[in-house]
């Protein structure tokens, strides 16, 4: 009984701390970063490039899907059963969150947008949506991001 209250306490605590890494709703931005996002006024797309955000190691997906596999598969069982059972569901649960976390991971990319602007400077954007912009487009520049007017 004391082993099954020391494993969920412990589970408990790393859930707990893991938890505490996570980040707010935030993008995750690996992409480099706008070489002019001060630039506002009009111009014309001349290039749209795709920039996949990158992310290394083990994910948030990857230890939660553990930590509660390790719980749930401690609940099975006694004895050596109960010990399988429960590395069974921290490889399961790892697994499982790995590939959730890939899946959203998959999702994460931006846009590089080339401007050639109306007073001959160029600025470089990156953005995560493009909506319906193409290249030879008239856009805005404002705030950064380029908008088809």
């Amino acid at each position: 009984m004391k082993t099954r209250k020391f494993i969920i306490g412990a589970a408990v605590a790393v859930a707990t701390l893991v938890a505490g890494c996570g980040t707010t709703n935030q993008p995750i931005n690996t992409y480099p970063p706008s070489s002019n996002t001060a630039a506002s006024g009009y111009g014309v797309v001349e290039s749209i490039q795709p920039v996949a955000a990158s992310r290394s190691g083990p994910g948030l997906g990857t230890i939660a899907g553990g930590v509660i596999g390790g719980v749930l598969g401690n609940q099975i069982g006694s004895g050596t059963g109960r010990t399988a059972a429960t590395a069974a569901g921290v490889i399961g649960g790892a697994v499982v969150g790995n590939q959730v976390e890939q899946r959203r991971g998959a999702q994460a990319s931006a846009y590089q947008v080339g401007v050639r602007m109306n007073n001959g400077s160029y600025a470089t954007l990156t953005q995560e949506n493009i909506s319906n912009i193409a290249v030879g487009d008239r856009v805005r520049v404002e705030n950064g991001l380029a908008v088809r007017y």
